[in-house]
């Protein structure tokens, strides 16, 4: 089952449990989908959707900072909520121990030695993680060990 019949689903039972915060969320996420099938001009696939869904996270998550640095709890608060929603249709993110288990994976066949190769390890390492992976974790780790490797 995809994501979006999963978000169809809940929107159906958000509606009828009258759960007016996480209806908003689902019909957002709905739409998100819609647009970027619109973008595409033909379905999504199921990495296309998680795609979608970690960006629409990723605003989430930026939101509730910036909310959180001009003194707005209410919104970041809002926000986060969204943001727990959004997280319930993505994978589960890799562990520290995983996320440098496919860094190191990555290096090796990418043959790095170097901050330099940076962009290369981190092609590899994000394909190699297949979506369960956030970008600035995974970009710390792989930084973490070129420069250990001078």
């Amino acid at each position: 089952m995809s994501a979006r019949d999963d978000i169809s689903r809940d929107t159906k039972e958000a509606m009828k449990a009258r759960d007016r915060a996480r209806l908003g969320t689902l019909r957002m996420l709905s739409a998100a989908l819609k647009n970027a099938e619109i973008d595409k001009g033909e379905p999504l696939s199921d990495d296309e959707e998680m795609g979608v869904l970690r960006r629409q996270l990723k605003q989430r998550e930026e939101s509730v900072e910036a909310f959180r640095k001009a003194g707005r709890e209410e919104s970041a608060e809002a926000e986060a909520a969204e943001a727990e929603v959004v997280r319930r249709y993505l994978p589960a993110p890799l562990s520290d121990e995983e996320l440098g288990e496919i860094v190191d994976r990555a290096i090796e066949e990418t043959g790095a030695t170097s901050m330099r190769e940076m962009g290369v390890v981190m092609g590899r390492a994000t394909a190699m993680a297949g979506g369960g992976a956030d970008g600035r974790r995974l970009s710390a780790v792989a930084r973490e060990r070129l420069q250990g490797q001078k």
